[in-house]
């Protein structure tokens, strides 16, 4: 099994991360976001994350039927 961590083509809110990593995790995408938010909070140093994260991690291929 080839488990890759992508963005998410559906759970969708600024660039798909959050979703992405819920999927990843199988865990619910408003639990990663409100953990990505508290991580924001405290320093700020979330924002920065989640850009770099949003350039390094790949959008999931559409697959084709």
């Amino acid at each position: 099994m080839d488990k890759r961590l992508y963005k998410s083509n559906v759970n969708i809110m600024l660039d798909g991360v959050c979703g992405g990593i819920a999927e990843y995790f199988n865990i619910d995408p408003t639990l990663v976001r409100l953990g990505w938010v508290a991580f924001c909070a405290l320093g700020g140093s979330g924002i920065i994350a989640y850009i770099i994260a949003a350039i390094i991690i790949p959008r999931k291929p559409y697959i084709e039927k």
